[in-house]
């Protein structure tokens, strides 16, 4: 008795198309984004080095107003004129803007 293929059925013919159909469907698709953009850097180092009154506003409603001293990957420090300065976790800030009452009405 002679067997055909091996016992993992690599010698199928089913199996050989397809391994090239999904080569061919890696080779079409679009490649994933960069992990990092540097968006945030860029944009957190532009507000430091000018010093621009930010407004950021906590996930549960709280203001906080003054401009941005350091920041790294899990926070950003707030050098505020009214009151302390205050470390800040990232994950608690909905979003930060530049603070529309220090806009100059030139």
């Amino acid at each position: 008795m002679e067997r055909r293929g091996s016992r993992d059925g690599s010698g199928e013919r089913g199996d050989r198309q397809g391994a090239g159909a999904r080569s061919g469907d890696a080779a079409r698709r679009k490649p994933l984004p960069p992990v990092k953009t540097h968006a945030e850097e860029f944009y957190f180092l532009k507000q430091m080095n000018s010093r621009t009154p930010m407004l950021i506003v906590m996930v549960d409603g709280e203001e906080l107003r003054g401009w941005i001293e350091w920041y790294d990957e899990a926070c950003i420090k707030v050098h505020r004129h009214d009151g302390p300065n205050l470390m800040v976790y990232k994950r608690h800030i909905k979003y930060i803007l530049k603070d529309p009452e220090a806009a100059d009405p030139s």
